[in-house]
């Protein structure tokens, strides 16, 4: 990590919107964070992972400014989040787990009290066209559905125009189409140019947004790069399953793919490979000469979720 001012200082390395040095946070003798790094770029979507009681939640409140940490250096937009001003927070947009916008007020007229807050707020109408609530701008806050209020709390949070926008399990309790939908609308704070700090328990979720991931287990970081990257995942072996024939079993199999037997029974076999391509080719030429046919076979590399439980679970 690239070389940072004492905290609080306002400079940064030149496209980080985040940049946390050996951070700390103790509750008497308990360490929640214990000396973390982190480095977030400036137009990136950035998720972070971790079981409950990792320090996750802890980390967030004190970038976002909430807490204060026992140790350690943070930067965030070139300021120290424990000296923050108004003006700081004006660059900020923070979507919290839970929320309850206010009742009374229609989508639009809660949009317009948020928006008296900033110096210089972005449009209404446009912003209520962003998240996707243009049927509702006339309707009550506690007449929208679930799916709706989430995306209410994202317009509350762009209101202000800000460069970085926190958002805690944006989804959670969506069901998978609403959940789609509110992906659409993340992605496209990308396209705004905004920089997102995401935290999230749905690994798709993580997959399908972010362009860098951390994994927080016990107070440190035990992982962090691309979704595809992630752990050694792209090095990772692949499992290659298949059924065969009655009568056939694991050991009638080309000598080249029997070392390669995970696990067989009542002829369902699993392989694990590292060059599936190339055992995949040695296997469906064996099928062939034989008249063989697989229809059930497979090839899968560890999913992020297989990567996320191993480098969450040897920890725990």
């Amino acid at each position: 990590m690239p070389d940072l001012r004492r905290a609080g200082d306002d400079e940064l390395t030149p496209d980080a919107v985040i940049s946390v040095r050996g951070l700390r946070k103790s509750y008497g003798d308990v360490e929640a964070v214990a000396g973390i790094d982190l480095k977030v770029s400036r137009g990136e979507i950035f998720a972070f992972l971790g079981p409950n009681g990792a320090g996750k939640t802890t980390t967030v409140e004190i970038l976002e400014g909430f807490r204060t940490r026992s140790a350690g250096e943070v930067s965030v937009l070139g300021v120290d989040p424990a000296r923050a001003g108004g003006a700081w927070r004006d660059r900020v947009g923070v979507v919290l787990q839970e929320s309850q916008p206010e009742t009374g007020l229609t989508v639009r007229e809660c949009l317009r009290l948020y928006a008296g807050y900033y110096s210089a707020p972005r449009d209404i109408s446009e912003t209520i066209a962003l998240v996707g609530l243009d049927g509702k701008a006339g309707d009550l806050t506690e007449q929208l559905s679930g799916g709706q209020r989430r995306r209410l709390d994202v317009a509350l949070a762009l209101i202000g125009d800000p460069e970085l926008i926190f958002l805690d399990e944006p989804t959670t309790g969506f069901d998978p189409s609403a959940r789609r939908n509110a992906w659409g609308v993340i992605a496209g704070l990308r396209e705004l140019g905004k920089t997102v700090f995401l935290t999230t328990h749905y690994m798709d979720e993580a997959e399908n947004l972010a362009d860098r991931i951390a994994v927080i287990a016990k107070g440190r970081i035990v992982a962090e790069g691309t979704p595809e990257t992630l752990g050694g995942r792209e090095r990772m072996a692949a499992l290659v399953r298949f059924t065969l024939p009655d009568g056939l079993g694991a050991d009638g199999l080309p000598e080249a793919l029997r070392g390669l037997v995970r696990s067989a029974a009542n002829g369902r076999v699993t392989l694990e490979s590292r060059r599936p391509l190339a055992d995949v080719k040695t296997l469906a030429e064996w099928a062939l000469e034989r008249g063989l046919d697989l229809p059930d076979l497979d090839v899968r590399r560890p999913s992020l979720e297989d990567v996320y439980l191993e480098l969450t679970e040897e920890r725990a």
